[in-house]
């Protein structure tokens, strides 16, 4: 399930993502197995490629704008209250929200698994990634330069 950390990013979207975003999106947008037993040699045996890449950029775009959707709506439920971190597969971490807030943040885990699936990934692969590119600075940088490319295409919404 979707692991969704509910965190103020910018709202502000030019041409390209900034670095501190593409950081953010990348926690946000997190997506983990119920354990967090992965390990390097998980890691080294699955080699991310391109195609997979442009699959989890595109994935991470497109839940984007729900996200900060969700997130908006579940700040005016709570108020000036701090946003607790809100975990998809933890049922204790979304029963802990009003039910109103319960009601967006399941809708936006739903929406957002299907998300990663219409472009291709498992959860499972689309958490690996998620968790190589948090330890791989080159995958980061390559997952950043994707970003900025389909953000740049001109189909891009």
């Amino acid at each position: 399930m979707l692991k969704l950390l509910f965190t103020a990013l910018p709202h502000r979207y030019a041409s390209a993502i900034s670095q501190s975003l593409l950081l953010g999106l990348i926690t946000t947008t997190s997506v983990i197995s119920s354990t967090l037993s992965l390990n390097s040699k998980a890691y080294a045996q699955t080699a991310v490629n391109n195609t997979e890449i442009n699959s989890y950029a595109q994935a991470v775009l497109a839940m984007e704008p729900a996200r900060q959707h969700a997130f908006e709506e579940i700040k005016k439920l709570i108020g000036g209250g701090e946003i607790p971190q809100i975990v998809c597969n933890d049922g204790n971490s979304i029963n802990g929200l009003p039910r109103k807030a319960q009601d967006i943040a399941v809708n936006y885990c739903t929406r957002s698994q299907k998300i990663v699936e219409d472009n291709g990934l498992s959860i499972d692969r689309f958490n690996k990634i998620t968790m190589e590119a948090q330890n791989n600075n080159n995958l980061k940088r390559q997952i950043y330069n994707t970003l900025l490319r389909l953000q740049k295409a001109p189909d891009f919404p």
